[in-house]
């Protein structure tokens, strides 16, 4: 469709911006190694110094970036702020719009693997009758798109601009997937949008253990349990600091590529389905692909400031639309179906998997796809 206020978008880093960040690399005063043998004080030494010799030596963004260039990108200003998005429509008729989130340290070029296979399925062996027009924003602060120049950028802030760039996009009724803040994005979209928003599906629902089942856990909820004790004392600390200071923390992260890869590098590691080793899943070019849509628009301070804006204040509010799940093991936040059921009034699908983790697009893309599929199918208008 045409209109005045999308702009046509592709990612263009400067001459300038890439040697500037290949001296910065080759200048990185280094910190003395860990004591321990392992990543529990964090990226090991080095592994952080031979995955930055690779960025600055081999690891070649033209095309990198042309390849996420080849989805068709625009911005539009909304609320105040220049909003980028992916906008690919796909070729069958009846295809359902779907508007996915991404989350931290995440950004649209997590999706790269499953756009295609969404937006053309009969490319990839499915069916047309699966297809979707997809829309994959950048959340305010993140990637391409602006960054809030006043506080209240909440989740459900975000929400109302994404149901608006739907409206603007002409998707008039539309269904919503995310994953990390995407899926408290996504939730968000559900609440306040009922009706336009025919659905969603997530990855990290925000559910509250009912407090009626800890007198007859099963072991997975048991597991869960433990899980979010364990993510608590030992892997939160991130979330801390980008919820309280996030200025603070960006000016070590805006002046120095090195800590911008090791602050994002440790959660891909910690939180994917891995044995250890992020590269046992990810290649290292994939890696760099995320560290490079926060270090090019410098967006580590105002990123880590949706933390700030919502973190503390996480809505549980009950949904009364269709929502679907898929939980994988190595994820954040994991819930049981029951409990699920408590806040999500109509569950249309759950699902568990014994293999994945946090980044189900980048880890599991095949899975997802089908995943995704699956959830929107009864949603669909025949």
């Amino acid at each position: 469709m045409t209109n005045a206020a999308l702009t046509p978008f592709r990612i263009a880093a400067t001459d300038e911006q890439l040697a500037d960040l290949k001296r910065r690399l080759k200048a990185t005063r280094w910190p003395d190694p860990a004591p321990v043998n392992d990543w529990s004080q964090g990226l090991p030494l080095a592994y952080a110094q031979e995955l930055c010799r690779y960025w600055a030596g081999n690891y070649d963004w033209r095309a990198r970036e042309a390849r996420l260039n080849r989805f068709d990108q625009f911005t539009t200003p909304i609320d105040g702020v220049q909003i980028h998005f992916i906008h690919v429509r796909s070729p069958h008729a009846k295809a359902l719009p779907l508007l996915m989130s991404h989350g931290w340290p995440g950004s649209v070029a997590e999706f790269h693997k499953i756009i295609e296979p969404l937006t053309d399925p009969t490319r990839f062996g499915g069916d047309a009758a699966d297809a979707f027009h997809i829309v994959c924003p950048s959340l305010p602060g993140y990637g391409f798109s602006g960054k809030p120049t006043e506080i209240g950028w909440s989740v459900e802030r975000i929400a109302r601009a994404w149901h608006a760039l739907m409206q603007r996009l002409g998707h008039a009724h539309y269904v919503a997937q995310g994953g990390d803040w995407g899926s408290m994005v996504t939730t968000a979209v559900g609440l306040q949008h009922a009706g336009p928003c025919l659905g969603i599906h997530l990855t990290m629902p925000i559910v509250a253990p009912d407090p009626a089942t800890m007198h007859d856990l099963s072991d997975s909820e048991k597991a869960m349990l433990a899980g979010l004790k364990k993510y608590r004392a030992e892997g939160s600390a991130y979330a801390r600091q980008q919820g309280t200071r996030p200025q603070t923390l960006g000016y070590g992260l805006a002046d120095s590529p090195a800590g911008q890869a090791a602050w994002i590098v440790e959660k891909y590691q910690a939180w994917m389905d891995c044995d250890g080793h992020p590269e046992n899943v990810l290649t290292r070019d994939e890696l760099l692909d995320q560290v490079m849509l926060y270090w090019l628009p410098n967006a580590a301070t105002s990123s880590a400031r949706l933390y700030w804006e919502s973190f503390a204040k996480v809505n549980r509010e009950p949904l009364s639309l269709p929502v679907g799940i898929s939980l994988f093991p190595k994820e954040i936040f994991r819930c049981s179906r029951r409990w699920a059921e408590q806040r999500f009034q109509k569950l249309i699908h759950f699902r568990e998997f014994d293999r994945g983790g946090h980044f189900a697009a980048l880890e599991r893309p095949e899975v997802l796809v089908d995943e995704i599929r699956a959830c929107f199918r009864p949603l669909r208008q025949t």
